[in-house]
């Protein structure tokens, strides 16, 4: 089989790719091994999809090379992606912080895609593994030699001028994710940054964690900063360590060995707080109860001050140098996380193909002609709150263009 284009997995930047590149007139094929389409869409946003965020910007991701996406984000914005699905009639609503979801169902967006795909004539081969890559300067087959790659699957031999890559990385592999795409990049002889799962949440060492491990469920809004960053969300307590939205966005800044500084009370002053009721009989632990989770509170209380008797002392019977130190902890609670819970419940994975091998105008290689890659293979990796499916839309339009 001969076609201008393939592309190798049918996600949202694939499909993306695909749609753009065949309304150009050029022949497409899509390659996945997946039995059901999409499932990253259709999982994401508890089934509702956070399709995009009003706001995105480039410093909105994280990437070694920072300003890499812009070019991309600015030729096809969250308004061009809005358009395309007030266009197909899905009605979507603005969560918080520019963050937009489905009303009804994820899947929307799916058959959205697919429609416009079968709209550009884009023809698919799944579920099918891909066997082998191989340029056709490689191949002694000359029956191949005006096409630049020959793609070997399950099904048959395909020959292309432009190969794209939007394998996805490494994070659910429950769901099918494989680390084909960085094997594909290692094979051409392009670099691929260190790896991490992103977005994910953090686990404590036992000793450290061991009393709130009794108050699973219970999340507290809070500031959690590191490495210069900091993010006011929701912080959720789990049997392994901390989840929540805070502690997700935090997770793809943070370091091995490296503090989380948490405040408690970010819209708060502890210590006027303390001072009102300096000569009051009411216990502290109870005082604090009053902005924050009690069963929180009696554990926290404990972890942090039992020399203090928190628990069982009225605030008149404090010193003010010990209700100053409750005050400090308060804003800046640090713990140390002792690792991720990995890639099965990240949501992306950090780092990827090296973007200083990519043109930023079309994801294509420098040094390999044809070849390109686009969404979460690359090392550009959003923020929680749609700004990854932003980057997918991006990336794939970008290549749509030029393949």
């Amino acid at each position: 089989m001969s076609k201008d284009v393939a592309i190798i997995g049918a996600g949202a930047a694939g499909m993306m790719c695909a749609i753009e590149a065949g309304k150009r007139g050029r022949s497409v094929i899509l390659v996945d091994h997946a039995r059901k389409l999409a499932e990253k869409i259709r999982i994401s946003g508890g089934g509702r999809c956070n399709f995009t965020n009003r706001h995105a910007t480039a410093e909105n991701y994280l990437s070694a090379n920072p300003h890499f996406c812009r070019s991309a984000l600015a030729r096809f914005t969250p308004q061009d992606f809005i358009a395309l699905i007030e266009k197909h009639g899905i009605r979507y609503h603005e969560k918080k912080l520019g963050q937009l979801f489905c009303d009804n169902s994820s899947q929307q967006i799916i058959d959205m895609l697919q429609h416009e795909c079968a709209k550009a004539g884009v023809d698919w081969q799944m579920p099918s593994q891909v066997q082998r890559i191989e340029r056709v300067s490689d191949s002694i087959d000359e029956q191949y030699a005006k096409n630049k790659f020959l793609i070997t699957t399950e099904r048959n031999i395909v020959a292309v001028d432009s190969l794209v890559i939007a394998t996805g990385g490494l994070s659910i592999p429950q769901i099918g994710a494989s680390a084909l795409g960085y094997r594909i990049a290692d094979q051409f002889g392009i670099r691929v940054t260190s790896l991490r799962p992103g977005l994910v949440g953090l686990t404590f060492s036992a000793g450290d964690f061991a009393g709130f491990k009794d108050i699973s469920g219970i999340s507290v809004d809070a500031a959690v900063s590191c490495a210069g960053v900091s993010f006011r969300e929701n912080v959720l307590f789990t049997h392994r360590g901390l989840s929540g939205p805070a502690i997700l966005q935090i997770s793809s800044y943070w370091q091995t060995g490296k503090p989380l500084h948490i405040d408690l009370l970010p819209q708060q002053n502890a210590q006027q707080i303390f001072l009102e009721y300096r000569q009051s009989a009411l216990m502290l632990s109870n005082l604090l109860a009053r902005y924050l989770p009690k069963r929180f509170v009696q554990i926290w209380c404990v972890a942090n001050f039992a020399e203090l008797s928190i628990m069982t002392k009225p605030m008149n019977q404090f010193r003010d140098n010990e209700l100053r130190q409750v005050a400090d902890r308060i804003h800046d609670w640090q713990i140390v996380p002792s690792g991720t819970i990995g890639y099965k419940k990240a949501e992306v994975t950090l780092g990827g193909v090296d973007t200083h091998e990519l043109s930023s105008k079309t994801m294509e290689s420098r040094n390999v002609p044809g070849l390109y890659f686009i969404g979460e293979v690359v090392d550009v990796t959003g923020q929680l709150g749609g700004y990854n499916f932003q980057w997918a839309w991006s990336s794939g339009y970008a290549a749509g263009q030029a393949v």
